[in-house]
């Protein structure tokens, strides 16, 4: 493991092989586990893989304590562009799912030149926060249930006591044909320790409903993103056939996000955790993208 630091935070990441760099990014409730089968491969073609803790998760840490707990989107997509300077990384591939998708996607939308590709698990993930008070049909709602629950402070005591419990629980509700086993959760389960873990997950499923304020210091990214950025970036769309919070619909609402080349592969059998369910086709998704974009 080592640490690079950004503006606000000592950012904690692992890193395997040289040359081409590409940067893999987790999500929410997940770490850097899960690229476990996915870095490996990666670094023996050839390529620098990093992948980095997100703010909140693991080893990374705030430098300041004055320095907003945020998870607002803005906040993922700044690290990321932060934590590629820091590293002096002029352009990546980048590849993310969950909050690590956002992060890609923001930087991809808002900053092309420094992305070479893009593997954005269930495709274009930033939020469009101005219509975040239309109601979704009520399957979707039901999906929602821990989002609502966060929202309240009962939520927040109950994500502070029973962190392990809740995250294991939308393990199985997201992934539910992924027989994930005890000791592949607890590898990743002490990302969740961090000590700023719970207030910037709350802040994050607050601010994205308009129910927290977001860090004064990002609202140039915010309202950047507010106007829904098209990518115009090589892009793969991994779906899983079986995600939990997020299904996958018969036809392919995520295109008119994107204006350069776009491809969705359904993955069946496969839910909300791409890269670690389906490790071999997160892997060819990324091979793909960089024999299409030779320098």
């Amino acid at each position: 493991m080592k640490t690079v630091r950004t503006d606000v935070l000592e950012i904690a990441y692992e890193e395997q092989g040289s040359g081409e760099p590409v940067i893999l990014l987790h999500g929410f409730p997940y770490d850097v586990r899960a690229y476990d089968e996915v870095a490996p491969p990666l670094a023996r073609d050839g390529c620098r893989v990093l992948v980095p803790y997100l703010r909140g998760y693991g080893p990374t840490r705030f430098l300041s304590p004055a320095t907003p707990r945020s998870g607002e989107q803005a906040a993922l997509g700044h690290d990321l562009l932060q934590f590629m300077d820091a590293l002096g990384l002029g352009r990546a591939t980048l590849a993310g799912y969950d909050w690590g998708g956002r992060a890609a996607c923001i930087v991809a939308a808002l900053h092309p030149g420094r992305v070479r590709g893009l593997v954005s698990a269930t495709g274009y993930n930033i939020q469009n926060i101005a219509a975040s008070g239309d109601p979704a049909p009520a399957a979707q709602e039901h999906r929602f249930w821990y989002q609502y629950y966060f929202h309240t402070e009962r939520g927040r005591a109950g994500l502070t006591r029973n962190r392990r419990d809740i995250c294991r629980l939308l393990w199985q509700l997201w992934s539910p044909e992924w027989r994930f086993d005890s000791t592949t959760f607890e590898r990743s389960a002490p990302s969740f320790d961090n000590p700023d873990f719970v207030e910037v997950v709350i802040q994050s499923y607050r601010h994205r409903y308009g129910y927290a304020p977001g860090d004064p210091a990002l609202l140039d990214i915010e309202a950047a993103l507010a106007g829904q950025p098209t990518i115009g970036v090589p892009t793969i769309n991994l779906h899983g056939g079986h995600d939990g919070v997020g299904p996958a619909p018969a036809s392919d609402t995520q295109a008119k996000h994107f204006t350069g080349s776009y491809e969705r592969r359904l993955l069946p059998g496969i839910g909300h955790n791409v890269p670690q369910e389906a490790p071999a086709e997160t892997v060819q998704a990324i091979r793909d993208l960089l024999k299409a974009t030779v320098a």
